[in-house]
């Protein structure tokens, strides 16, 4: 895997130019127009030249006349030429933009759950908007810009070679100084826009925060706060960006310098050349006109490598988002249609990998949970109960030992069919910016409205829903923020319902909901738990009692099994927290 990445480091250029493949018929088109423009600028300081030696002086009105004629002719041909690379160059641009958007989501929808414990959502979204912005500009802009410009430099040295090679010599000597100068550069503000994007990418992730979290702000009077921790980012921006500019300063200073050097040089050596009788004056005043042809094209490349860089930037952060391995899947793995739900930790250990401190969560856990049982985790906080949820569904790769399911080992079980098979409601609950439909849709994008209205039922949110002006095309808002957090709670569980897995997890399902719904719910959730292993996390003991096995979870492991009175019996720890919740009611 690190060859392949090194691999693909190593000829970014390669990879990049393959985003044209399926548009290179208007990528094709976009270049010709490009070299019928250079070749058209070009023809002005010869049709100058022959007017000032030959029209003008031998009184060739007709000649002169047609020479006017041409010219307006080819800038009617420039006019529409430069319309279609306006318009289609950009269209190309975007459709590249659109196909890199496009891979970068789905490659983002097969990542592992740690690349995005480790990375910001804000930094994440800059690089699909910001970055794939700049790459798009630079698709358009710099392959088109870098071709005319080449073109119209070749063919104006070539034919000012054609008045006086000595004179084209000297005044192309100056060019490789402004190259070697850009090449120099390059390096060090590939750095400073590198910088700039880091700065941005953490902006937005601190505005994406701050919005997310803005009734948790408001509550605490934290708002100074979070103008303050916004500042801080928001400043190391501005003082990036600041540096960007003095180096884009340095470098656009000294090649103005440069170019206006070259008119500095073509007078004063045309003006000796042409003092010295070596060249004319319609050859000088072509001359004249050739340079300033030229400087164009080099202006042109100077304020392109601006976007050159902002591009290659932006593109080499889609590429290290893009070179992160997927979640990896066993070649030879099965699909099976339906798992009985009998799940096996055979010595297992687990740590999260951007723990500074290298502490496992899970250390040599062993537990069997055999199929149709209802088993209830419960425990301190931090005994690991949340992260053994993860690990059923595979989000997150163990360290060592073994899960099994139905016998087979969780790594040979294809991703697809093993999330198909387990259902999960969490404490912490995500309702997608849609409607209530769509959402509890999620456990089964191929379910009938009559389907949805039964599971709506079965979770006791029917009857609210149908109170709404819209119904189940009711929107709930980003994050579900329209609803209650009990009402997010039952649409959660409505998806349950609907998918109908074998194996169901709920972690902390019924926290959010007062006592009332909880018992509701609760006797929806041991329907739903008949026939199939439900794993339940709960830190209200009361919600448990009737789970087939309780299992008691420490940082030690297991420390006790057995039925809730089975464990009050023991007078171990499980009755030291059951005696405690009651106490404290």
């Amino acid at each position: 895997m690190k060859e392949q990445v090194k691999t693909k480091k190593q000829h970014g250029l390669v990879r990049f130019a393959r985003y044209y493949k399926p548009h290179r018929f208007l990528f094709a088109i976009d270049l010709i127009c490009a070299f019928i423009i250079s070749a058209l600028n070009l023809v002005y300081p010869y049709l100058t030249k022959e007017i000032i030696n030959n029209y003008v002086p031998n009184k060739l009105l007709a000649m002169l006349l047609a020479a006017a004629g041409f010219l307006l002719g080819f800038y009617a041909i420039k006019a529409a030429l430069n319309f279609i690379l306006t318009y289609w160059g950009h269209v190309v641009g975007v459709r590249i933009q659109a196909d890199m958007r496009k891979e970068l989501f789905a490659h983002l929808q097969k990542l592992p759950f740690a690349y995005f414990d480790d990375n910001k959502t804000g930094v994440i979204m800059s690089r699909m908007t910001n970055d794939l912005f700049q790459i798009s500009e630079l698709a358009h802009h710099g392959p088109e810009d870098v071709f005319l410009s080449l073109l119209t430099v070749i063919g104006a040295f070539a034919l000012l070679a054609t008045i006086n090679v000595y004179l084209t010599l000297i005044v192309f000597a100056f060019i490789p100084v402004i190259v070697v100068y850009s090449i120099l550069m390059r390096k060090r503000m590939g750095r400073v826009y590198k910088d700039v994007r880091v700065a941005q990418g953490e902006v937005n992730a601190d505005i994406e925060s701050a919005i997310s979290g803005m009734r948790v702000s408001r509550a605490y009077n934290a708002q100074s706060h979070e103008c303050h921790k916004f500042d801080a980012g928001n400043g190391k921006f501005v003082k990036c960006k600041s540096k960007q500019y003095r180096v884009m300063g340095e470098f656009h200073s000294l090649m103005t310098f440069f170019i206006d050097f070259l008119y500095f040089a073509v007078l004063v050596a045309g003006g000796l050349f042409f003092y010295y009788g070596k060249i004319n004056g319609g050859e000088f005043t072509a001359f004249v006109l050739y340079i300033s042809t030229l400087i164009t094209p080099i202006r042109t490349l100077v304020n392109i490598y601006d976007q050159i860089q902002e591009g290659a930037t932006g593109f080499k952060r889609f590429c290290e988002i893009m070179d992160v391995a997927p979640e990896r899947e066993s070649p030879d793995a099965v699909s099976p249609k339906r798992l009985d739900g009998e799940i096996v930790f055979e010595n297992v250990t687990f740590g999260y990998k951007n723990d500074d401190n290298a502490q496992k969560v899970i250390s040599d856990f062993s537990m069997h949970i055999p199929a149709g049982k209802t088993i209830a985790l419960v425990g301190p906080s931090g005994g690991g109960k949340t992260t053994l949820c993860h690990l059923i569904p595979r989000f997150y790769e163990i360290d060592s030992g073994r899960i099994t399911i139905d016998g087979y080992d969780q790594k040979d079980i294809s991703r697809y069919a093993l999330r198909r098979n387990i259902g999960i409601v969490q404490q912490d609950v995500f309702l997608f910016n849609g409607t209530i439909r769509e959402n509890i849709a999620y456990g089964n994008f191929d379910a009938t409205d009559d389907e949805i209205v039964a599971a709506a039922k079965s979770a006791n949110i029917h009857e609210y829903i149908t109170e709404l002006p819209d119904g189940y095309d009711t929107n709930v808002g980003e994050r579900g923020v329209k609803l209650s957090g009990g009402q997010k709670q039952r649409v959660s569980i409505a998806r349950a319902f609907l998918k109908n897995p074998p194996i169901l997890i709920l972690d902390e399902a019924t926290s959010a909901l007062d006592n009332a719904t909880e018992m509701l719910i609760q006797t929806a959730l041991n329907k739903l738990s008949e026939g199939r292993t439900t794993l339940v996390v709960a830190h209200r003991l009361s919600t448990v009692k009737n789970a087939d096995e309780i299992i008691v979870i420490t940082s030690n492991g297991v420390e006790e099994r057995g039925s809730h009175d089975e464990l009050i019996a023991r007078n171990g720890i499980y009755k030291e927290l059951y005696e405690y919740q009651f106490k404290a009611l």
